[in-house]
């Protein structure tokens, strides 16, 4: 079983976060540019939110606001649903399933660590049936 510290090792160990004041399109380009769908706000060192794609989507742009004039806090996510980094990515499927998210902080005690994405976790759990098949069939085959 793997576990979200495993999986974030293929991280580039960079933290993309934004400061809570930023505007919506600073926010927005950033994440443009790190080929990412979230971005955490941190504020000080302290974790406060996420703005993800659909928070723009469905609180900017459905609601006729302009992105170069909206704070980031204005319409960030602040109900974190947050990862540890000794837990396994089983549960970060079942977490996102259930919260119908698609990014999970990872916190360790105060200190953040990254974020991981569905897609992260997805990828993770295929490779992981893929080894378990070889060895499966590798195991078939010496009989």
């Amino acid at each position: 079983m793997i576990t979200i510290r495993e999986l974030m090792k293929s991280h580039s160990g960079q933290i993309c976060s934004i400061d809570p004041d930023n505007t919506v399109y600073q926010a927005l380009v950033l994440m443009a540019n790190e080929n990412i769908g979230a971005v955490l706000v941190i504020e000080g060192k302290k974790l406060i939110g996420v703005l993800t794609e659909r928070d723009y989507a469905r609180k900017v742009i459905l609601k006729d606001r302009a992105s170069k004039e909206t704070k980031v806090r204005e319409i960030m996510s602040t109900e974190l649903f947050i990862m540890a980094p000794d837990q396994r990515i089983e549960a970060a499927l079942e977490l996102m399933s259930i919260k119908n998210v698609r990014h999970l902080p990872v916190v360790d005690g105060d200190v953040v660590l990254g974020v991981i994405s569905i897609l992260d976790v997805v990828r993770a759990i295929i490779e992981q049936q893929k080894e378990t098949i070889q060895f499966y069939e590798e195991m078939d085959g010496e009989r």
